[in-house]
């Protein structure tokens, strides 16, 4: 009875007052049976009465404990937290809902998107925890963070979220968080990353990165690959936003002084791919994105994930959670699977850019 009484600790007040008194009608039924088994039955008719009204109570049994399953399932809602919509958060969402919802048809969400402002997901992570739901999911590093400090106790899951240490303010890593926290990152192999725009951009001499200054994911991959792109002969030069106001004015900066840029998976930039492009096209310079979303929106080039698939391993993660009661505080973050070189072709013919084998076309939005 142990995983039972943890699914109805976690249920509404009203669906555990129903499931306990299922449960008291099963164990009472059965422990008449067994009373009625131990007294001698005075004759054959009887024996068979007994046994008629064993199979009507087994059969009673199994509808009472299928209705509590059910209400168990019904009474699961999980509360998602988007820090801003654009392709890769909507990917790993909606990634999320459906590895959940093919476990486990009768969840309920309740789906939020912060547009973008950290304390727009403060307020949608509070929001969560005064109504007591089940599981919270914070989709990038921002939202992960506002349920963090909303709760110690509602299991959490992060996805799309580049390093749990940074995002957390965690010195000591070990690949756990040790608390209410897990999750999937979509960081990316940031030396293969230098090493593809090694191969891509052998005549640069010069690498701007552009990225949102208030984002600590972005921060953490600028400072990381800039030690592989200088490894590799470059000059590297960050040149950074607050917010979506300066993204082209910054990008004009980043294009007038580098020979191509490199935008790591920062949601800001994600954001706002049509402004970055439309003066980095205007100047004939190349991008190297951190991820798919990016690079159809203004890139050449990228080595991504799947972030749908992202999402997916996080719902499995969180049916491990609140089914078979897996303790979140020893689940491992998980990295994506797989990662692909990809380039679009019109844009690298456009600035004779010449693309080496292994890498796959994709269409720009």
């Amino acid at each position: 009875m142990g995983k039972e009484r943890k699914i109805i600790e976690k249920s509404s007040e009203n669906s555990k007052t129903v499931l306990t008194k299922l449960c008291k009608r099963i164990y009472n039924g059965v422990a008449l049976l067994k009373n009625n088994r131990k007294r001698p039955a005075c004759s054959r008719i009887e024996k068979i009465g007994r046994a008629t009204t064993m199979k009507k109570f087994a059969a009673i049994a199994l509808t009472l404990a299928l209705t509590a399953s059910a209400a168990c399932a019904g009474a699961t809602t999980v509360g998602i937290c988007q820090l801003v919509q654009h392709e890769a958060l909507d990917a790993a969402t909606q990634g999320f809902k459906d590895a959940l919802t093919e476990k486990m048809p009768d969840v309920k969400f309740d789906e939020q998107n912060a547009a973008g402002d950290a304390s727009t997901c403060s307020t949608i992570c509070t929001k969560f925890v005064t109504n007591d739901y089940d599981l919270i999911l914070g989709n990038a590093t921002a939202a992960l963070q506002a349920a963090s400090a909303a709760t110690d106790s509602i299991p959490i899951l992060g996805t799309s979220i580049t390093d749990y240490a940074t995002a957390l303010d965690m010195s000591d890593w070990s690949g756990t968080t040790g608390k209410n926290i897990s999750g999937t990152t979509d960081l990316a192999p940031l030396d293969e990353q230098a090493k593809c725009i090694k191969e891509l951009f052998p005549d640069a001499r010069n690498i701007g990165i552009i990225y949102c200054s208030s984002e600590p994911n972005s921060i953490y991959q600028s400072t990381t690959i800039t030690k592989y792109l200088e490894d590799e002969g470059y000059t590297v030069k960050e040149y950074t936003f607050s917010d979506s106001n300066d993204v082209a004015a910054v990008t004009q900066s980043a294009c007038d002084a580098s020979d191509a840029i490199y935008i790591p998976t920062d949601n800001t930039a994600a954001s706002c791919t049509e402004a970055i492009n439309n003066v980095a096209s205007q100047a004939k310079k190349p991008i190297f994105a951190g991820e798919e979303g990016i690079a159809k929106g203004c890139g050449v080039a990228t080595l991504s994930i799947s972030y749908y698939d992202l999402g997916y391993t996080t719902g499995e993660m969180a049916y491990d959670i609140l089914v078979n009661g897996t303790d979140i505080k020893t689940m491992e973050v998980k990295s994506a699977p797989k990662f692909t070189k990809e380039y679009l072709p019109d844009r690298a013919k456009e600035l004779g850019i010449t693309v080496p084998d292994g890498y796959e076309e994709i269409s720009a939005e």
